[in-house]
């Protein structure tokens, strides 16, 4: 008893103690097995079966964090659009003058690296999987239409628009200009690749900002 109690004296606890499971990390987790299931299998190989082998858990792991797909899916949507929506954040807070602020926003949003084409990817898998769906799995908003009316309506408050354009059809055009974009970026990512990504969008904001 004397050696046990020296032990844990000198040790600490550590091995005593339950192990604390971090319950956000581990949904996270899951959700981005379900992104790597798709990518690899489709929406059709998206099982529960597939995702909690990808995640390394059993089948009631899974489940005590989701009851079903239908579940998961919502949180993994959701999942995208917070990681977009945080990044924007982040930039919101550096200072930037408003037209190289909106040029950096926008580039988090189409897939010009890894991360942002895993999540623009999956969530064109995930906007046509729902939309043809006829039960109560509601789309998400992605939020975007509201991004770029605060994009465009941010360059015009602050003098960087140029006259005499319509906010409403901006609006509309950057909307066009990023989905069709992000749309051909992932479809033939040799010819429209980061590079080119970028030039359009710089000269784009050239054309609607004063010099």
């Amino acid at each position: 008893m004397y050696y046990l109690i020296a032990y844990v004296l000198f040790f600490g606890y550590t091995e005593f103690m339950p192990k604390i499971v971090d319950h956000e990390e581990r949904r996270e987790r899951i959700a981005k097995a379900m992104w790597q299931v798709i990518l690899d299998k489709g929406m059709e190989g998206a099982t529960v079966r597939n995702i909690a082998q990808e995640a390394g858990l059993s089948l009631g792991a899974l489940r005590h964090y989701f009851q079903n797909q239908d579940d998961l899916l919502v949180y993994a949507m959701t999942l995208v659009k917070d990681r977009v929506t945080a990044r924007i954040e982040a930039i919101m807070k550096r200072g930037l003058p408003p037209k190289e602020m909106v040029m950096a926003m926008l580039l988090e949003i189409v897939p010009i690296n890894e991360e942002t084409r895993i999540e623009m990817d999956v969530w064109f898998v995930f906007v046509a999987h729902v939309k043809h769906r006829k039960d109560t799995v509601g789309l998400i908003n992605d939020g975007l239409f509201e991004a770029f009316q605060k994009m465009v309506g941010y360059l015009h408050s602050t003098g960087w628009l140029k006259e005499g354009l319509s906010l409403e059809f901006e609006i509309e055009r950057l909307y066009a200009l990023i989905d069709g974009l992000a749309m051909h970026a992932l479809l033939d990512p040799d010819r429209v690749d980061r590079s080119r990504v970028i030039d359009v969008i710089r000269y784009h904001l050239d054309s609607i900002c004063r010099a």
